[in-house]
């Protein structure tokens, strides 16, 4: 039976990926081809691996490209496909929702609409500029402000708008922003009516200029950088009282992160909620290992082990689900000793309930050994090594000679990001170009790797332009090796330790508001 295709249209909203709806986020975890705009890409990272992926340009295409938008859906959807239409902002406010949805509705294809946070509340919230505020007008306007740059600012009734009480956003250019702010002025505004300009609103590269309209009008015309969304009235009076996203310790910081897609959400969510830029750079691809299928066997067959060493949270994670999708789960590990190596796999496996019962402080053998050792010898014990290819294979070397019965499991394998890939060919730029504030390295495998990936001449000349934070002394000491003056190493050999380094040594003030 041919499965009923549909198209849901999804409002992401403004641009923070955390203020898509979570029927948004359900919706779209359920598709099987995503078509976006291209600011809503960010995303994509919810969306299920299998699922295809078509780029759909603006938000707010032209008509011919629109019409080509609505036919794709048609189709995707009369093949059986789940479409997931993301769309900037809410798809029903100043976008084309309505018309790709009165499409779906006119050539008989099922739809349904979910809601987003419409840019116009979204933006100035982020920016500590409220829409309305007792005291500031009774009225909320929405006004239609330029769907492309070239577009003319929509003939409006000036003199009616200008006698309203309250506040007006549209989003618009800097020079359409200093049109609107002048017939405003012209048509009875009084010139002290404070006003904002928000430019990449809800994201960490958010910028906001203030003043009064009269001030405003010169300086808006000079913003170059794209539409932003323009906020006129009382309540735009607040923002140096109510700004909070843009006061945050790391705001403004593009710091890269060098882990694999896998494992970077940790460090990347932790460093935004700091409003940092994550630029994500991974240094290899993670695959699955040459017998996937050992790792189902390793699971049913836990309870047979004395130990079981994780030497990494993605090998913990791996190793945890094969668990518990085989016929066993979480109690086989009762009579099991797990030594978790490094404190990120600690935390991971707490996560999942499990405490170790020791923690390696970091991934050599001689942490792993000390760990291990007020537990007594391990003569005839049963170690499984649960790891990554891309950890050495000295450990179970190093338990085997001290009497241990081992055990090795490849748990996933990685291989690395080619030199010629375009994300690194645009990192080598950015750091040439001083436009990075720090990179993060949470093994030493990964910061060779990240040297082999940007050539190892220039690598050390590179990161020495910068700051370098290391998760540990170890992979401290590979920096130096490499040629790296001074890498900064958290007191504590985690990822928050990590990121709280990174505070300490680049964090904003609150006396060093711009």
């Amino acid at each position: 039976m041919t499965r009923t295709g549909r198209v849901v249209i999804i409002g992401a909203g403004p641009g923070d990926p955390g203020l898509i709806t979570a029927r948004g986020l359900r919706a779209l975890g359920e598709a099987d081809v995503v078509v976006y705009d291209r600011n809503v890409e960010r995303l994509l990272r919810f969306a299920p691996p299998h699922a295809e992926r078509i780029a759909a340009g603006a938000p707010a295409e032209r008509d011919t490209a629109q019409d080509a938008i609505s036919m794709l859906l048609a189709e995707k959807a009369r093949e059986g496909s789940i479409v997931a239409r993301l769309k900037w902002g809410d798809p029903f406010v100043f976008d084309s929702g309505a018309k790709e949805a009165m499409f779906l509705y006119e050539q008989r294809i099922p739809f349904e609409i979910v809601p987003g946070v419409p840019a116009a509340v979204a933006t100035p919230a982020y920016a500590g500029v409220p829409v309305t505020y007792p005291g500031a007008g009774d009225a909320f306007v929405l006004l239609r402000g330029q769907e492309h740059p070239a577009d003319p600012v929509p003939p409006i009734a000036w003199t009616a708008l200008a006698g309203l009480e309250g506040t007006i956003t549209s989003f618009v250019t800097g020079a359409a922003a200093s049109t609107v702010l002048q017939q405003l002025l012209d048509h009875g505004t009084p010139p002290d009516t404070p006003a904002a300009f928000i430019t990449d609103g809800t994201l960490p590269t958010q910028h906001t200029l203030t003043g009064s309209i009269a001030t405003m009008i010169a300086s808006v015309a000079a913003v170059d950088s794209g539409p932003g969304l323009l906020v006129v009235g009382k309540a735009a009076g607040l923002r140096e009282h109510l700004r909070w996203f843009d006061d945050r310790p790391l705001f403004g910081r593009r710091i890269v992160v060098t882990r694999s897609p896998e494992q970077a959400p940790e460090l990347a969510d932790a460093l935004e909620a700091l409003g940092a830029q994550a630029v994500q750079a991974p240094t290899l691809r993670i695959v699955p290992p040459e017998d996937p299928e050992a790792i189902d066997r390793a699971a049913a067959a836990v309870a047979d082990y004395d130990w079981v060493v994780f030497g990494s949270a993605g090998a913990a994670t791996r190793f945890l689900t094969a668990l518990t999708r085989g016929p066993l789960d979480l109690r086989a590990l009762g009579r099991v000793r797990i030594c978790a190596v490094g404190p990120s796999t600690a935390d991971r496996l707490a996560s999942a309930g499990i405490r170790p019962d020791a923690t390696a402080a970091e991934t050599g053998v001689e942490h792993v050994l000390e760990a291990l050792a007020p537990f007594g010898r391990l003569d005839g014990q049963r170690v499984l090594v649960v790891r990554p290819d891309v950890l050495r294979d000295m450990l179970a070397g190093a338990l085997a000679r001290v009497g241990a019965d081992v055990s090795e499991l490849i748990a996933y394998q990685t291989e690395p990001v080619p030199p010629d890939a375009p994300t690194v060919q645009e990192l080598y730029r950015e750091l040439l170009d001083g436009r990075i504030d720090a990179v993060t390295f949470t093994s030493p495998s990964a910061l060779r790797r990240f040297a082999a990936m940007i050539g190892e001449e220039q690598a050390a000349d590179l990161l020495n332009t910068t700051t370098v934070v290391t998760i540990g002394p170890v992979t401290a000491a590979a920096a130096r090796e490499l040629g790296i003056d001074a890498p900064i190493v958290p007191d504590r050999y985690t990822v928050a330790g990590l990121v709280q380094a990174l505070v300490a040594t680049l964090g904003r003030s609150r006396s060093g508001r711009d």
